[in-house]
């Protein structure tokens, strides 16, 4: 249990940064790496930032629910 968690943590972080960094910013970012043009004329829709936004959320909702439930098993 503890390493199928330990699993799940690794991987929900490893997207959970490049969801963030995939977010549009002010100044660029990693985002323009994947196409400058087409993300900005993308980024103005606000189906696509929505859904960028609750993936992100659903990713950071398992792995908080990741690091409590490792951290619990931990203390045991």
């Amino acid at each position: 249990m503890e390493i199928g968690l330990s699993i799940v943590v690794i991987i929900t972080s490893v997207i959970l940064v490049m969801l963030v960094l995939l977010h549009r910013a002010k100044g660029g970012g990693l985002s323009t790496l994947f196409g400058g043009g087409v993300s900005s004329s993308l980024g103005g829709s606000s189906v696509v930032e929505k859904n960028l936004d609750r993936l992100t959320i659903a990713v950071g909702s398992v792995w908080i629910i990741a690091i409590i439930g490792l951290g619990l098993l931990l203390k045991s």
